[in-house]
């Protein structure tokens, strides 16, 4: 019962500048990234606006993403004032 994973343009942006500027919280992110497709369902729903999407915190960060049929899309990684 696998699912595939696809990054968004914006979220492979913030990945690149993260890996320069905080190794430890790039590698948090990696780390639980595996752990969305494993179970994508796991973490809190979103609702109003962004009903359907699904939201991670790292600290002050943020990391969105949607689940669709054995899709797992991840959209951004902002700070948590940015991201909604």
């Amino acid at each position: 019962m696998g699912y595939i994973i696809e990054f968004s343009l914006q979220f492979e942006r913030s990945m690149k500048k993260l890996k320069k500027k905080n190794k430890v919280l790039f590698e948090q992110i990696q780390k639980k990234l595996m752990d969305i497709v494993r179970q994508p369902e796991h973490h809190k729903p979103l609702r109003n606006v962004m009903a359907g999407y699904r939201r991670i915190h790292f600290g002050s960060f943020v990391l969105i993403y949607k689940v669709e049929d054995k899709v797992v899309r991840i959209i951004s990684l902002n700070h948590h004032d940015k991201a909604y």
